[in-house]
């Protein structure tokens, strides 16, 4: 049987859309020990780039100060006919700026909680974008699929 994979891919809009609408992000970077780090982030989507923050003393900016490729995955669906994703090679950038991460952070409580974070005290919330760090993601490779595409023909 030949191969299918060209009638699933998403299309460039159609990733867009998903990364758009898409929820929880798994993140993976490289340990030192050569074994995957898997963390699961909430993320957004900036100027077109994928964008995280996390602690700066996280053992995922640890790995990408040693070894900046990452691959990250997003996915939906239960049932095999429902099945979406989409996975991305490519080099994890650490944007160590407050007022970057603040910026990012705020997207990031807009996006999953529907208000900034901490508008009532804009000192607590630099405070907290002090001990964090943006992460964005140059992508090198991109690969996706969508089982809706197939209309429950396998």
């Amino acid at each position: 049987m030949p191969s299918r994979r060209n009638q699933i891919t998403l299309t460039n809009e159609e990733q867009k859309l998903f990364l758009e609408e898409g929820w929880t992000l798994q993140v993976a970077t490289n340990s030192a020990s050569g074994f995957p780090h898997l963390a699961a982030m909430w993320y957004i989507l900036n100027e077109g780039l994928i964008h995280f923050t996390t602690f700066g003393k996280s053992q995922k900016v640890v790995n990408i100060r040693r070894d900046p490729n990452i691959t990250i995955m997003l996915e939906s669906g239960k049932e095999y006919e429902e099945l979406r994703g989409l996975v991305m090679q490519g080099t994890a950038e650490l944007v160590d700026d407050t007022d970057y991460t603040a910026d990012i952070m705020a997207q990031v409580a807009l996006k999953y909680r529907g208000m900034p974070v901490n508008t009532t005290d804009p000192e607590a919330a630099y405070k907290a974008a002090s001990k964090r760090i943006a992460v964005r993601v140059q992508p090198q490779k991109i690969y996706s699929w969508d089982h809706t595409k197939l209309s429950g023909r396998y």
